[in-house]
C-alpha cells in the first residue's frame, strides 16, 4: 500500500532499504470519508498529508463567512496548511476531503526525526517547497495579469483531473469568482 508515496519519494531521492523502514514507520494510513475536515483553523497544525487516493481543499473563511479555496490536493499530492505545521502555529485554514481518501499523515515530531535520522528527506521536501512556492508564484501573476475566463481555462489546461474530481463551486472560489460567473465561461464548453 505505500507503493506510490515510495514512488512519489523516488522521483527526488533514492531511499536505501533502511531509510524506507524508517519512513515508513514513521508515516500513518488513514481513510478518511467524503466531506471530513482533517484540520480545522485554530486547531495545532500537526500532520503533512500525503494523497494516496481521493482529493483534498484547503480553504480559508474570512471574517464575513466567505470560503476561499487555497489549492487542491488530489493522489500523489501533498498538502498542509504549510506556514503552520513548519511554524507550529495554530492553522489559518481547513482541509476538508472532497471525496472518500486515503491519506498518509507524519505528524510535525515524526517529520523532525525524520529529517534528523534520514537527511536525504531535506532535499527531498525542499524540492517540493520549490515547486509549491513556484506553482503559487505564477497563481498570484495570473490571478493579476489574466481575466477571469483566462485563469479558468488556465486552470482546467494545467489541472484536468482537478477539474473533473471537483465542484464548479469550489473552481470557482478557487479562481475567486462566484459559480454563477463561472457558469457563463463554461457556456461555450458544452
Amino acid at each position: 500500500m505505500t507503493d506510490r508515496i515510495l514512488s512519489n519519494i523516488a522521483k527526488h531521492i533514492q531511499l536505501s532499504e533502511e531509510e524506507t523502514i524508517v519512513f515508513t514507520s514513521l508515516v500513518v494510513r488513514k481513510t478518511v470519508t467524503k466531506k471530513t475536515l482533517i484540520l480545522q483553523a485554530d486547531e495545532d497544525c500537526r500532520y503533512l498529508y500525503y494523497v494516496h487516493s481521493g482529493a483534498l481543499r484547503s480553504y480559508y473563511i474570512d471574517k464575513d463567512g466567505k470560503e476561499s479555496t487555497i489549492m487542491f490536493a488530489i493522489a500523489d499530492w501533498w498538502i498542509t496548511d504549510m506556514y503552520c505545521f513548519l511554524n507550529r502555529k495554530p492553522a489559518m485554514t481547513y482541509l476538508e476531503t472532497i471525496e472518500e481518501s486515503t491519506i498518509f499523515q507524519i505528524s510535525r515530531p515524526n517529520f523532525d526525526l525524520l529529517l534528523e535520522t534520514v537527511p536525504k528527506f531535506e532535499r527531498f521536501f525542499r524540492i517540493l517547497m520549490q515547486n509549491a512556492y513556484t506553482r503559487e508564484q505564477l497563481r498570484v501573476m495570473e490571478n493579476l495579469s489574466l481575466t477571469a475566463e483566462e485563469r479558468y481555462h488556465s486552470f482546467v489546461r494545467k489541472y484536468p483531473q482537478i477539474a473533473r474530481q471537483v465542484t464548479k463551486k469550489q473552481i470557482a472560489s478557487y479562481l475567486g469568482i462566484t459559480p454563477e460567473f463561472l457558469s457563463t465561461l463554461r457556456k461555450p464548453e458544452i
